[in-house]
C-alpha cells in the first residue's frame, strides 16, 4: 500500500510517499479501515497524533474513519491546512 503524504505530514515522515508491505502488523488479511489506519501511523510516527486534524482520501475521495481499505486503493494523508 502506497501513502500520498502532504504538507506536514511529508515532513513528519520525511518523505512524499510511504510504502507499506502487506506483512506489517497493519497489513493483515482482514478488512482494515481508516481509522485503523490511522491509528497504525500514529504508533510509527507519534508526531501525526499531534496534529488537530488528519483527512484522509481514498481512490481521490475524502473518507470517514469506516471507510473500509485495501492494498490498491490510492490513500493520501492531508494535513490542517492554514492560509491567509
Amino acid at each position: 500500500m502506497t501513502i500520498l503524504l502532504f504538507g506536514v505530514t511529508k515532513d513528519i515522515i520525511g518523505s512524499s510517499t510511504l510504502s507499506m508491505p502487506s506483512s506489517s502488523e497493519f497489513g493483515s488479511k482482514r478488512s482494515k479501515t481508516v481509522k485503523e489506519l490511522k491509528e497504525y501511523l500514529g504508533k510509527m510516527y507519534p508526531e501525526l497524533k499531534k496534529l488537530s486534524s488528519l483527512a484522509v482520501a481514498v481512490n481521490n475521495s475524502y473518507a470517514n474513519d469506516d471507510t473500509i481499505i485495501d492494498n490498491f486503493d490510492e490513500i493520501a494523508l492531508i494535513p490542517p491546512v492554514s492560509g491567509g
